[in-house]
């Protein structure tokens, strides 16, 4: 199942589902265990709160309760409308430690925007809000407090090409009618709208020009059927003749996605013509580049190689890199992999690729030293130049110890106290906020005994959610926890498929969260979709599972194991092939095996899907990792890949059956 990168899917989760407790390495679900009247009664006022039944409440059976605070604020959030900003600012500074401060700031922001108290809305906010509806209420509250600030604001949030909330209208007029938003500003955006689509929008703004602008309607209306005419656009539209610019950059947007050959050639001729600011010429010619690369468009190339330097950018060098790699031009490798920004070309994924070219072109030495460089990093490429080398591989392990003290005091934390007593009372997704929020700010001590506190408890998610937060990247033993380890070892022994592998899998897809959800419907450890888990469980003859079944973590892993099991099956066991499958689906893994470089090196590099490319590695690398630590972290005779993996062709003979 394709999946997110992972910091942007526990952003996603945090609110939602339930999550797994546990004893020892093997978690399983439980129902809410309200075991104590007091959090009986604070499992009835919360469900009061939120429905404002106020007089439900027994107050005084919770005034003591850990989460009382989770009451008043759906008591303040309710009257906000009458809410003084002192109240506001007194229940932040309370529960600053809890996400419930960020969550009233946000609510009484809106609020307060609603009614027109920008007074109010200043005195509780803490510099932009992130919300764009929040955005434009805050800059609204500084047009006459702060003219400057909000004119910068309010530019920002008018020069994107879609529509923006009613609540950003009195800002826009406001600005509109001091002449910091001018008809130029309306043209500019009219023409981001057209990039993006937004027919609607482009034809309201439209709608605000003046008769002066009638010239460059006209030049738009003859362009927007037909992109080829960017060559024919005047260079002096508008009033002010510097409209030509904008016109110019939406039309070869479109031309550059149309059709990338035509769109080089009407460049070559406008380009030393046109006015346009540097940031609209390295747009164009950095979408020109790359959808000449992705479409691989022969007769750009030599125009894309003469100017990638100049553009100096990191992405599309790598992208050229890549190309090179498919193409198995290692002069072309070596000259680009020098190419790029020194930060980047040190990375063990492009010194893996230079020792490479190296290789092939008869550098043994540098070679060599590339891939040592490279062999240093825990990653899928750094655990290739290891293989190279004949050397084990380096996890650059972190220590994970934390003193008993250190643990006890930990288990003090409000934040702590909060997160076991949400979890008593069945709300685990304010539960994984109140921990998040707590592993974001922290200290990178007090983050260390969070994730360290959250293993000891057997709340897996929670703890990887802590180290991707506190960035602590080398805390092995947190980052990949032994979750699910029996269950993984028992359906892996079932169905013929290496546990580690299926470990890696559900640490990519789900971070070992069994109640996540994708935003197409996957579902559970191994992020199975339902029509998957349907025709996994008739060929098991069994019956197609629930959906509250999904999240079971043992119906979860066997019908997931099945089913890598059928892809590995279908790819003579080959793990790269089938892992690919598992996220792409099998009909794109053979397409691309019929096309693609024949070393499975190459092969992942050539994989079109950036996320699929980048699963491959974390799920191959992740198995690696998860074996290291099943031997308290000895990497000695653990290989990421099999000899038949490694030496194998990558092309159709490798589809055992269609």
């Amino acid at each position: 199942m394709p999946a997110l990168p992972i910091r942007r899917r526990w952003l996603s989760w945090c609110l939602a589902g339930a999550m797994g407790l546990s004893t020892g390495a093997q978690a399983v679900v439980t129902s809410p265990d309200v075991s104590t009247d007091d959090d009986r009664a604070m499992k009835q006022a919360l469900d009061a709160a939120r429905d404002r039944r106020w007089d439900d409440i027994d107050q005084a059976a919770i005034q003591d309760h850990v989460l009382a605070g989770y009451v008043e604020y759906h008591r303040l959030r309710a009257r906000l409308s009458s809410a003084s900003a002192a109240e506001v600012n007194d229940f932040i500074v309370r529960h600053g430690d809890s996400p419930l401060a960020d969550w009233m700031r946000g609510a009484a922001q809106t609020r307060f925007g609603q009614l027109g108290r920008f007074d109010d809305l200043l005195a509780i906010s803490d510099g932009e809000p992130s919300a764009t509806i929040r955005q434009c209420y805050y800059y609204t509250a500084l047009l006459d407090r702060d003219p400057a600030q909000a004119a910068a604001g309010g530019e920002k949030l008018w020069h994107v090409g879609a529509s923006q909330p009613e609540a950003c209208d009195t800002l826009f007029s406001t600005l509109q009618q001091r002449g910091v938003l001018t008809d130029e500003d309306t043209w500019e955006r009219m023409m981001l709208a057209w990039e993006n689509g937004q027919a609607g929008l482009v034809t309201y703004l439209e709608r605000g020009l003046d008769d002066s602008w009638q010239r460059a309607i006209d030049s738009f209306d003859s362009v927007r059927g037909n992109y080829a005419g960017v060559t024919q656009v005047p260079l002096d539209l508008g009033p002010d003749g510097e409209a030509s610019g904008a016109l110019i950059a939406a039309a070869m947007h479109g031309l550059t996605r149309a059709d990338t050959e035509a769109s080089l050639e009407a460049w070559r001729k406008i380009a030393p013509h046109v006015s346009l600011s540097e940031e609209r010429r390295h747009r164009i010619e950095h979408d020109l580049a790359f959808y000449s690369m992705v479409r691989d468009v022969d007769n750009n190339q030599g125009w894309v190689d003469t100017t990638l330097p100049r553009l100096a950018d990191a992405d599309l060098i790598e992208l050229r890199i890549r190309n090179a790699v498919t193409e198995g031009n290692w002069s072309n490798v070596a000259r680009w992999s020098e190419a790029l920004p020194p930060d980047v070309r040190a990375e063990a994924h492009w010194q893996y690729w230079l020792g490479r070219a190296s290789e092939e072109m008869g550098e043994e030495a540098q070679a060599r030293q590339a891939y040592q460089l490279a062999a240093q990093d825990r990653s899928f490429f750094g655990f290739a130049a290891a293989d190279r080398l004949g050397q084990p591989y380096q996890l650059q392990m972190a220590n994970t110890q934390v003193s008993t003290l250190q643990q006890e005091l930990t288990g003090m934390l409000p934040v702590v106290k909060r997160t076991e007593a949400l979890m008593r009372i069945g709300e685990e997704g304010l539960a994984r906020s109140e921990w998040y929020t707590a592993a974001t700010r922290d200290t990178p001590d007090q983050a260390k005994a969070l994730a360290d506190y959250a293993i000891r408890q057997g709340w897996f998610g929670m703890a990887i959610q802590t180290t991707i937060a506190a960035k602590q990247w080398d805390a092995l033993p947190w980052r990949f926890p032994a979750a699910y380890r029996d269950s993984f070892i028992k359906w892996g022994e079932v169905n013929q498929v290496d546990p580690y592998l299926l470990m890696g899998i559900a640490r990519r897809e789900s971070a070992f969260n069994p109640q996540a959800t994708s935003p197409v419907g996957a579902r559970g450890l191994m992020q199975l979709m339902p029509g998957t888990a349907d025709h996994v469980a008739r060929n098991l003859g069994i019956s197609a599972p629930s959906t509250s079944e999904l999240f079971e973590p043992q119906t979860n892993i066997r019908l997931g194991s099945t089913y890598i099991h059928s892809m590995l099956e279908r790819y003579r066991g080959n793990r790269i092939a089938a892992t690919a499958a598992y996220n792409a689906g099998p009909q794109r893994v053979d397409r691309w095996l019929a096309s693609a470089p024949r070393e499975f090196d190459r092969f992942v590099e050539s994989i079109p899907f950036r996320e699929t490319r980048d699963y491959v590695q974390a799920v191959l690398a992740y198995r690696v990792i998860f074996e290291s630590l099943a031997k308290q972290g000895d990497t000695q005779g653990v290989a990421m890949l099999s000899q038949a993996e490694r030496q194998g062709n990558y092309d159709p003979t490798l589809i055992a059956r269609n």
